[in-house]
């Protein structure tokens, strides 16, 4: 009976799509299942918003086909362009930190495809099992080191045109996608972190 009923769950076609994703190699079969009993499939169209910044995180999203550049505006007088992801990336951190708010915008640049995890489901099941939320945190913190070294040389090539900036500290001690956003627009997380920060719209 179990036998039959672990070859059932293998055979789902959402569990095939979550468990073959870049993000998620290495996790157990506990891990999977927890992980896709939380998931939806997603689809954007060019030009379409996935969240907006300020809005309640209630989701987190793996990439599996398109682009989608993540944005920063408060402000500022318009959108910035912190950076652009695609398939086998992840995209969104606040749903596991308070206040679970998003800090920046989410914008298909292509016909997107994604896998969604409700995040109030995910962060009780990461509870229930602390090995699959240290997973989680630790693969989201290797990728967000790379992006905020990314926007760090984006910040000195903006430095080295001439523009001003000035120090901001923002207010938590994890680094994400919020972090690279703050180096742009409002302080965020994380606490103890300085970053420049523009003092104008960027055009």
């Amino acid at each position: 009976m179990k036998e039959r009923k672990e070859a059932e769950v293998a055979s789902d076609p959402m569990v095939k799509r979550v468990a073959s994703h870049p993000f998620v190699q290495g996790l157990s079969r506990r891990q999977l299942t927890l992980l896709t009993d939380c998931a939806l499939p997603a689809r954007f169209a060019p030009g379409e918003i996935i969240f907006r910044q300020g809005q309640p995180a209630s989701r987190f999203y793996l990439i599996t086909k398109g682009e989608v550049v993540l944005e920063a505006g408060a402000g500022m007088g318009g959108p910035v362009a912190i950076a652009a992801i695609g398939a086998g990336d992840f995209l969104g951190w606040s749903w596991m930190m308070p206040p679970y708010q998003w800090h920046f915008t989410a914008r298909a640049a292509a016909p997107t495809e994604a896998i969604f995890f409700v995040s109030q489901i995910l962060r009780q099941y990461c509870e229930r099992d602390h090995s699959l939320g240290q997973e989680l945190h630790k693969r989201m913190s290797a990728v967000m080191m790379k992006r905020l070294q990314a926007v760090r040389q984006k910040v000195l090539s903006l430095k080295a045109q001439g523009l001003h900036w000035e120090a901001m500290v923002l207010e938590s001690p994890f680094m994400d996608q919020e972090l690279d956003a703050g180096c742009y627009a409002d302080p965020v997380e994380p606490e103890g972190v300085a970053v420049a920060a523009k003092t104008g719209g960027v055009k």
